[in-house]
């Protein structure tokens, strides 16, 4: 027909879910906001309220009515124009506006208004009323939600000295996955794929003990403050209890049904946790070899574990995404923590403060103890898996990925003061780059890193740095992700 356009039939390309899924949300908006690129239009009840909030701010007073369009008027006062006293209503039910004049109150001479009028005359409202005192009962309730907010103040980061590497320890024939130091901070002992555990002295860096006993890669260590014992796991599923006064193991603890990835010691009672491929931190009576509860809960596996003297007293992390705080007299959940997007591979408790950060690849958050509320996120996304994290007294936290990228952060406000690459031992692939295990000595002055290239490389402050020589490049963050 004349004048009528007839559409063809096109045929249907096969379009991806993602294209799909735009096109559907596309037409939802079409569908339900037809002006989208639009303002809405005005309504007058929140203009009236705007006004009203508008008086308050400018000039101390609540404008009590306004007209039904919301007009400002603005005339100025018929019968005294120089006069500073202002009226206020008398009693409800009272037609005469002068009558409030016994209660007549003095204001300064009219400031000159910062928005667009820039009259400076009192209103009136329409009816000859004049305003209400700000505290009146009037007042209309909705304006408190239009008050203006002050935005929030980002903590300042305080300044640290750079880190930089002093000393490089070579000696095992595999990736070294893990470290503990000794409660004397006179030596330290790191596990290796190569499937021993070597003992080195703080001071020199010198190989002072090698022992093995696993046959796979030993991922978790720890040393005891309380006994003479150091104790070990691996991909072996076995945990063992080394005497360090004779040098040899005196106890296994047989539960585990995959590799052990994660192991902790409970600063006061003879407890030692481990965590692993079979989603089950264990605990375990150190003396009796006994396991004393089964923390089941979790649907992946359980890499880092922590512990404290008070509830949480047990703090575990899983690929599974999640953080679980346990209690330890029922061996149930108290609290789960969903506010990872990956797998939670390093967790870090701060040693004075009751607080602890977690590291996944899409994000390190700190946490509140002991109810886990959130706090905030690390102000950088260090964008790759985080295998180790570790803080110390002085606020310094470092956190070591898989690309070798050690990045050290302001404990307090978040801020990534220093970032720095590894480099890898001669005669090692670049991809060898990747650190496993991160730990402060005893005192905090000085940081091992555990890495893919087979070495321990340790860390210390820069001593002649000052601010004026490595200044703090601080932005303050607009807007910050939640979660």
């Amino acid at each position: 027909m004349p004048g009528v356009a007839v559409e063809m039939e096109q045929p249907v390309e096969p379009q991806s879910l993602k294209k799909l899924s735009f096109k559907s949300l596309k037409r939802a908006l079409d569908l339900f906001s037809p002006a989208h690129g639009h303002y809405a239009p005005p309504d007058a009840e929140s203009k009236k309220i705007r006004i009203s909030y508008k008086m308050h701010a400018e000039y101390g007073v609540v404008v009590k009515n306004l007209n039904q369009s919301g007009q400002k008027v603005i005339s100025a006062m018929q019968d005294n124009k120089t006069s500073e006293v202002l009226a206020l209503p008398g009693p409800e039910g009272s037609a005469d506006v002068q009558s409030g004049a016994q209660n007549a109150l003095v204001v300064p001479p009219p400031i000159q208004p910062r928005g667009p009028n820039q009259t400076g005359i009192p209103f009136r409202s329409t009816s000859g009323a004049l305003m209400a005192a700000p505290g009146s009962s009037e007042r209309n309730q909705s304006t408190s939600a239009l008050m203006e907010r002050i935005p929030s103040k980002w903590p300042r980061p305080e300044w640290h000295a750079p880190w930089r590497n002093y000393r490089v320890i070579s000696g095992h024939l595999g990736w070294v996955r893990s470290i503990a130091f000794d409660p004397s901070n006179s030596w330290f002992c790191t596990g290796s794929a190569d499937r021993t555990i070597k003992i080195w002295d703080v001071g020199t860096g010198r190989l002072k003990l090698t022992l093995t006993g696993h046959i796979e890669q030993v991922r978790g260590l720890a040393v005891s403050t309380q006994h003479t014992y150091m104790f070990s796991a691996g991909d072996d599923k076995q945990v063992k209890c080394w005497d360090l006064e004779q040098n040899k193991v005196i106890r296994s603890y047989h539960g585990h049904l995959s590799g052990v990835y994660c192991l902790a010691l409970h600063p006061t009672i003879d407890v030692l946790l481990t965590g692993g491929r079979d989603s089950v931190c264990r605990v375990w009576d150190i003396r009796t070899k006994m396991q004393a509860f089964a923390l089941s809960g979790h649907d992946n596996t359980v890499c880092s574990v922590f512990t404290r003297p008070t509830d949480p007293q047990v703090v575990t992390g899983s690929h599974d995404t999640t953080i679980k705080f346990w209690d330890l007299r029922y061996g149930k959940t108290m609290v789960t923590l969903t506010h990872h997007k990956k797998s939670v591979r390093a967790m870090a408790l701060h040693p004075t403060q009751h607080s602890f950060a977690s590291a996944s690849a899409d994000n390190i958050k700190k946490f509140g103890l002991p109810k886990g509320e959130f706090y905030h996120n690390m102000l950088s996304q260090q964008k790759t898996i985080i295998n180790a994290m570790a803080v110390n007294e002085d606020g310094v936290m470092a956190t070591g990925g898989d690309n070798g990228s050690m990045w050290f952060w302001d404990w307090k406000s978040g801020h990534n003061f220093q970032q720095s690459q590894t480099i890898v031992q001669p005669g090692s692939l670049d991809s060898e780059a990747g650190i496993y295990a991160l730990s402060y000595d005893i005192t905090g002055s000085r940081l091992v890193s555990c890495e893919a290239d087979k070495t321990i490389k340790m860390w210390k402050q820069d001593e002649n740095a000052t601010p004026e020589t490595h200044p703090l490049n601080y932005k303050p963050p607009k807007d910050l992700r939640r979660f």
